[in-house]
């Protein structure tokens, strides 16, 4: 009796064993994993290794504790029906049921959860062991496994997931704690960055109408001079009509001109200085445009349409600053197109794109249709609307301030929470 008792002690131990092994290994973070076999950790080797194989993993841990759970149950079984008869087989099965749940299932798998990385390190080597010396019999039981899922028309390999890559990306970041500024920051570069394949050059460039460009036929002198009163390094030159670019003068390059004493200002060839400018379409998504922008070493590019015109330019600047947030040098101009009003309403400029007000506000406004503030409002109202006239689009009041020709020029926005009004349009 009491070497039976010790036997089914064991065996609910071995159940335990099992069954915190699974939740550790399951559980475990694979990419602190990764990164510690990098470092030189073989134990987090193995456990890769083993989260490689989840299907022999798994198979051999439940048939390891399916095993030791029917044998301690049947000892179980036969010691209580040798000393209470056969009512001893309820007791028997009462006391399993209860001993097996608390002991061996809820009890580990709570311990193993809460200290999944450390009890994933521990026991790897001998998970490994037990999945090679089991490996010919869960071998044969996914091969059953496979034929009845075939026969049910269930495809055991294919790679059909609940979401993409992406998404569990997605779902990674936005669960990255923490409600201070940095962290929020780190929150909003890590999901510009899935962005980045997602957002077209049209929607970040700047204007052609904003566009600090230089007219070719103009002096040398005079060029000089518009030159270096930019805060651009970069500018664009046309010839004959603003919309013909005939290349990009770079300040240094013209600096290096200048300061050349064989040669006066006045008889600069400013075209032979510049540079050929490199035209894209304006459906090119940013990542595209930033791995050119790599390959080709250049900062700036002019963007055109379907039909070839010229609608304004994009930066290696203008990418990274839809990573990173606003990248402002000692030359920069500041603005910020943006001014909170004490009602808790914002003042925007039209142009101000809706992905910069998303993510400094966190508001969830939509930029699939139209690129900035003044966009969404034409989109939505489907006119072109009169100063003073209001719009409720996404729980949002737009307020129209101020309107030049037919172009939006500022809109007063308020959030939902300080919104009061309730129809759709005043």
């Amino acid at each position: 009796m009491v070497t039976t008792l010790s036997i089914i002690v064991l065996l609910i131990i071995l159940s335990a064993f099992f069954s915190g092994s699974e939740t550790a290994l399951t559980a475990a973070s694979q990419p602190l994993m990764h990164q510690l076999e990098q470092g030189g950790n073989k134990r987090a080797g193995l456990v890769n290794r083993l989260l490689t194989k989840k299907d022999r993993l798994i198979g051999s841990i439940l048939l390891g504790n399916n095993l030791v759970n029917i044998l301690a149950t049947a000892l179980a079984t036969s010691l209580f029906f040798s000393i209470f008869g056969e009512v001893g087989v309820v007791y028997a099965t009462i006391a399993m049921t209860f001993v097996v749940l608390i002991f061996a299932e809820i009890l580990p798998k709570t311990y193993a959860f809460n200290a999944a990385n450390r009890s994933a390190l521990l026991i790897a080597p001998i998970i490994n062991a037990l999945v090679f010396v089991l490996s010919p019999i869960t071998r044969s039981i996914n091969f059953i496994l496979r034929g009845i899922f075939k026969a049910f028309g269930a495809d055991l390999n294919t790679n059909e997931a609940l979401g993409s890559t992406a998404l569990l990306l997605r779902g990674a970041i936005a669960l990255h704690e923490g409600e201070n500024e940095t962290v929020a920051h780190e929150r909003a570069m890590l999901s510009s960055v899935l962005d980045l394949a997602e957002v077209e050059v049209g929607e970040i460039m700047i204007h052609r109408r904003d566009v600090a460009m230089i007219d070719l036929t103009k002096a040398p002198g005079t060029i000089v001079t518009e030159a270096l009163e930019s805060p651009y390094t970069r500018l664009p030159i046309w010839q004959d009509q603003p919309e013909n670019i005939v290349g990009i003068l770079h300040a240094k390059a013209l600096l290096r001109e200048v300061w050349s004493p064989t040669v006066a200002v006045e008889e600069l060839n400013i075209k032979d200085i510049a540079t050929d400018p490199w035209f894209i379409p304006e459906t090119t998504n940013l990542l595209d445009q930033l791995q050119a922008f790599r390959d080709r070493r250049e900062h700036i590019a002019m963007v055109v349409d379907e039909y070839g015109s010229f609608m304004g330019v994009v930066t290696l600047e203008d990418i990274l600053e839809e990573i990173v947030g606003d990248i402002s040098d000692e030359h920069d101009i500041s603005v910020t197109g943006v001014h909170s009003q004490p009602d808790g309403s914002y003042t925007v400029r039209g142009d101000v794109t809706i992905r910069d007000l998303n993510r400094q506000f966190g508001w969830i406004l939509p930029d699939e249709e139209a690129a900035t503030v003044a966009g969404l409002v034409l989109h939505e109202s489907r006119r072109i609307p009169d100063v003073g006239q209001a719009f409720n689009f996404h729980d949002f009041r737009f307020e129209i301030l101020r309107r030049k020709g037919h172009q939006i020029t500022s809109v007063r926005v308020t959030p939902p929470s300080f919104s009061l009004v309730s129809s759709s349009v005043s």
